[in-house]
């Protein structure tokens, strides 16, 4: 099972709890605003800890029992909804911030698989959306990551750089085969994208 999460979280006045395994893929939590699915990845990743359950990803225990990994520990390379490029840095900086020497990826091929390779000299102002997400999404692969996390990586862009970033989620999906936990509302989104759909609600 690439991920095998059971959780209780308790998040300001509410509770959250979610309980799934999910094979090898893409596996998309899929819901309304509000029900705490950027809650359950910032477990996975370890910026919350939940007060119960356990997180294992690809056989690995994250969380659970006297485990609890710290976030440089869990190998997990998040892509926010925002794409948080360092503005100081050009592209190429930004793209290897962090990098972890011991990745099976290295520049040079990531951004050939995301089409970076134009922008490398570029300040992120002056990027558009969808290729600041592109430099984020390269920002992640690069830092050693075994799994990734992407909390709503097309929020905020128009159709066509929407289809620009779905069609890269589906190469990193099916050629790099790494495990991938993706956020959004957008059922089309969801039906497209995911190897496994975990439905939240509110209760």
């Amino acid at each position: 099972m690439s991920f095998d999460i059971d959780v209780q979280l308790r998040r300001g006045e509410a509770d959250i709890a979610v309980r799934f395994a999910a094979p090898t893929g893409l596996t998309v939590l899929f819901g309304p605003s509000g029900v705490g699915k950027t809650s359950i990845l910032h477990a996975v990743a370890g910026l919350v800890k939940p007060t119960a359950g356990h997180i294992v990803v690809d056989g690995r225990t994250l969380f659970g029992g006297d485990v609890n990994l710290k976030p440089e520990e869990r190998r997990a390379g998040y892509v926010f909804q925002d794409a948080r490029l360092f503005p100081h840095m050009r592209v190429r900086e930004n793209l290897v911030f962090g990098r972890e020497g011991t990745g099976r990826l290295d520049p040079e091929n990531v951004s050939r698989l995301l089409g970076l390779e134009l922008l490398m000299a570029r300040w992120p102002r002056s990027l558009s959306g969808g290729e600041a997400r592109r430099v984020a999404i390269g920002r992640a692969l690069l830092s050693g990551a075994e799994f990734l996390l992407m909390d709503e990586p097309l929020s905020s862009l128009d159709r066509a750089r929407a289809e620009e970033i779905m069609a890269l989620v589906e190469r990193i999906r099916d050629e790099l085969r790494l495990p991938i936990l993706y956020v959004t509302h957008d059922r089309a989104e969801a039906e497209r994208l995911a190897t496994t759909v975990v439905e939240l609600g509110r209760t």
